[in-house]
């Protein structure tokens, strides 16, 4: 980062210069700078924002767009990430899955991929036409919690699949567990194979020592990091970061294209760029407090009775993300759900997450002491409440069967690929005769977004269950066709050329 001037936000300065400038527009959008909107919104907004709302190509940069202000911004977050190129996207992470696979793979190309892969990287895979072999995450005994893919397991996969075209795995998990990324990234390289990480929830992890190594500084060949997770960013920025030869970087930049809006927000490009200027140079100091915070707050609420944190000790592992608090409450007799229901109506708290154990809550560079009390606070209070009814408390890890991050993402027989499943002619079945069929559709519990059921897996008895309970626990599906889940979508009939 020293030989790059990180003071300098291209997009930024493009935008105040606009505004300076007073320009007239007779261009998208429709909203003229914000005079022609609803009240409400521009009260709920303010007119800054607005005045600011412009385009890319005839607002920040001419309308032939040349695009030099944003390459600009780009470089300069190459540079802050480590890679050889940087994308800026508007879509989340999501869009980084899809333009990267769509760079890399051709239809019926295999690909090792982990079972434990978010929703956008399976639906990349449907519209490649991509082939998945599945490598798993191993699993902690007591927590359910996956600990990383073993470089072992994908050595294995690439030698009984020596045509494979590309590794894909996600790191960190939604737990906050990483895989040994540079072990991996020899393995594939030995086989000319490149790594592609989706590391949305990691985009942290270049600016201080004490987290988990970037994809990037492991040698990854690309990875996406979804700035607006934990970091100061507007929602669905993301970045995708490409090094090395073995993909070519303007097939990614082609394919970036083809994957985002013809009409970008250059806000939400500008808080890219913003944030990037931010974490160069002042992300070392940012994570210190950050880091701090959160382990205050997960001795605190390890401290609570029915109460159990996931840390690094409890998981037996080398490296974990620090900021983010895996909380359990099953031990306060309560569901996640339950506990996510009283965090908000009672307590006006707002977690990430709730699956059937527990809760997820981030920490981030816009916590404060104050944001940090009031969710110890909070589950302080539920842990006293339980307690007035509580007989014994359940062992570690007890229940833990039932997280959405866990056994029940152990990857089915493959009948067919996710594409020629979901290109299908299908028939509806009730969920409870569903074992034995070909899933047609996708099933995931949302948050985390990581398929339960995948197109083209063979259903399981054992994820029935899974997904019978859940929803009767109030557990969101994505993906299903029936939102309660009494019936589910199988494969009747393939159809040719999918």
């Amino acid at each position: 980062m020293a030989a790059v001037d990180h003071h300098r936000a291209p997009l930024v300065e493009a935008l105040r210069r606009y505004r300076d400038r007073g320009f007239t527009p007779f261009s998208t959008p429709g909203h003229k700078l914000g005079t022609g909107l609803d009240p409400e919104l521009l009260e709920l907004y303010g007119p800054t924002a607005f005045a600011v709302d412009i385009p890319l190509g005839g607002g920040v940069d001419d309308t032939h767009f040349r695009g030099a202000t944003l390459r600009a911004a780009e470089d300069l977050g190459a540079a802050a990430w480590g890679a050889d190129r940087a994308f800026y996207l508007l879509n989340g992470s999501s869009a980084g899955n899809h333009a990267y696979l769509l760079a890399t793979l051709r239809p019926g190309d295999e690909v090792i991929v982990g079972r434990d892969l978010h929703k956008s990287l399976l639906v990349a895979l449907m519209l490649v036409g991509a082939r998945p072999i599945y490598v798993s995450p191993r699993l902690h005994p007591d927590h359910n919690v996956g600990v990383g893919v073993d470089p072992a397991a994908v050595a294995t996969a690439l030698d009984a699949h020596p045509a494979a075209k590309l590794v894909a795995l996600v790191s960190p998990s939604y737990c906050g567990v990483p895989t040994d990324l540079a072990a991996i990234a020899a393995i594939a390289h030995d086989r000319n194979v490149p790594l592609y990480v989706d590391e949305a929830w990691g985009p942290h992890f270049a600016f201080h020592p004490t987290l988990p190594p970037s994809a990037m500084a492991c040698g990854a060949d690309g990875s996406v990091v979804s700035t607006h997770k934990v970091l100061a960013s507007i929602t669905q920025a993301a970045v995708l970061n490409v090094q090395g030869e073995r993909v070519e970087p303007a097939r990614v930049a082609t394919t970036v294209g083809m994957v985002q809006t013809t009409s970008p927000s250059v806000t939400i490009l500008a808080s890219i760029d913003a944030c990037r200027r931010q974490m160069a140079l002042h992300g070392k100091e940012l994570l210190d407090r950050t880091i701090a915070l959160a382990e205050d707050a997960r001795r605190r609420l390890q401290a609570l009775p029915g109460i159990a944190v996931l840390d690094a000790g409890a998981l037996g592992v080398d490296a974990y993300d620090l900021t983010k608090l895996v909380i359990d409450v099953h031990g306060l007799g309560i569901t996640g759900f339950d506990a996510e229901h009283a965090l908000r109506e009672r307590f006006r708290v707002g977690p990430e997450m709730s699956d059937l154990v527990g809760v997820v809550c981030l920490v981030t560079v816009g916590d404060t002491a104050t944001s940090i009390d009031r969710l110890v606070g909070a589950f302080a209070t539920l842990s006293r409440e339980a307690g007035r009814s509580r007989g014994s408390v359940p062992a570690p890890g007890a229940g833990a069967h039932l997280r959405s991050s866990g056994t029940v993402l152990a990857p089915g027989q493959q009948a067919l690929s996710p594409r020629e499943a979901f290109f299908a002619v299908t028939r509806t079945v009730p969920l409870g005769s569903a074992a034995g069929e070909v899933a047609a559709e996708l099933v995931i519990p949302y948050p985390p977004g990581i398929p339960v059921l995948a197109p083209g897996e063979v259903i399981t008895g054992e994820k029935v269950d899974y997904l019978r309970h859940g929803a009767a626990l109030g557990m969101y599906l994505s993906g299903p066709a029936d939102p309660q889940l009494a019936t589910i979508r199988v494969v009747a009939e393939v159809l040719g050329g999918v």
